[in-house]
């Protein structure tokens, strides 16, 4: 049996993807199981040892539909993101099973999965009715994805995220101190809600729990970073995918806004505080949550007002104060 997925978004949301991968995986250990990802998310997937072939679409010159005709061959197809261009390269499988999902207001993309699709699942999932009815039911992403699992035929399911570090990884960060807290400087610290000065100020209140603070940044945050790196023990940056993760191995606690860091984090079971948009809070606080790790979710202010930005850093420092002591 040959199976083969497609995840072409963010890192974060196939780091999301790996409890199905490995469920199926279980469901199927003979198999050979191929995924299709992106330049962009492949990072969380190459020491996946549930995998026999990695495919990277930008490398192959093709279109996400000209990729599918190349593994005609396969026998499941599944869609790991709800989006068109997966749902046009497992449709272009032609394999006899099909699956994937899509959210369930997203009618134009509803009526194209039917086309593409053998197995449609519709997620409850929208920012709109989630922000009318904070108490609707949203289900995180990982519980979405196994429904894809099941659909294919997995009974039991696998709920841990997979992210294997190497020996090269933990030697790149070693000199790291351990049991820090763990910052990860990204752009939505610096806009609709928080700023750069408002960041310096939290990592000075930080330094009442007297632990190490590392600063790990994104690449577009360098500029940032170079002028933050007196307010933390170590500003870390450049780092491989791997040496990043490590680098999160290594806290006590990470504090992040909500990106990728979010669910590296919750892979190496490091307790988090994420500070999530105050848009669609309702929504992305559950869907994207922190995955089975003790954690703390914040919600940005309305407006960038000095009272505001201070009570939302005391909000911040007592989540991590709670999650050092817990």
């Amino acid at each position: 049996m040959k199976i083969v997925l497609s995840r072409l978004d963010r890192l974060g949301d196939l780091i999301l993807s790996t409890p199905t991968i490995h469920t199926l995986r279980r469901a199927y250990p003979e198999a050979e199981i191929h995924i299709v990802c992106s330049e962009q998310n492949v990072a969380a997937v190459r020491e996946n040892r549930d995998l026999d072939a990695i495919f990277v679409a930008e490398a192959s010159g093709e279109s996400p539909s000209g990729i599918g005709q190349l593994l005609r061959d396969a026998d499941i197809a599944i869609a790991l993101a709800p989006q068109g261009k997966d749902l046009s390269l497992v449709g272009a499988t032609r394999a006899p099973r099909r699956i994937g999902y899509t959210y369930v207001r997203r009618y134009f993309t509803r009526l194209r999965a039917k086309i593409c699709l053998t197995d449609l699942l519709l997620s409850q999932a929208d920012p709109a009715l989630s922000e009318r009815d904070p108490a609707r039911p949203v289900k995180h992403e990982v519980e979405q994805l196994l429904e894809l699992a099941t659909a294919a035929g997995a009974r039991e399911h696998s709920h841990d995220l997979v992210l294997p570090l190497t020996k090269k990884d933990r030697r790149a960060v070693a000199h790291l101190p351990k049991r820090s807290i763990t910052v990860h400087l990204a752009p939505r610290w610096l806009r609709d809600g928080s700023s750069e000065a408002s960041f310096v100020e939290l990592l000075r209140g930080l330094r009442e729990f007297g632990a190490p603070i590392v600063v790990t940044y994104a690449p577009e945050t360098e500029e940032v970073a170079s002028r933050i790196a007196g307010f933390a023990d170590r500003v870390v940056g450049g780092l491989s995918f791997g040496a990043w993760a490590a680098a999160f191995e290594r806290a006590a606690c990470v504090l992040t806004v909500d990106t990728g860091a979010v669910h590296v984090a919750s892979a190496l079971k490091r307790p988090t505080v994420v500070l999530f948009e105050h848009r669609h809070f309702h929504l992305n606080s559950r869907e994207w949550a922190p995955w089975r790790v003790p954690s703390y979710l914040a919600r940005k202010p309305r407006d960038d007002s000095p009272a505001a930005l201070a009570a939302s850093r005391r909000e911040l420092c007592a989540a991590v104060g709670g999650l050092l002591s817990a």
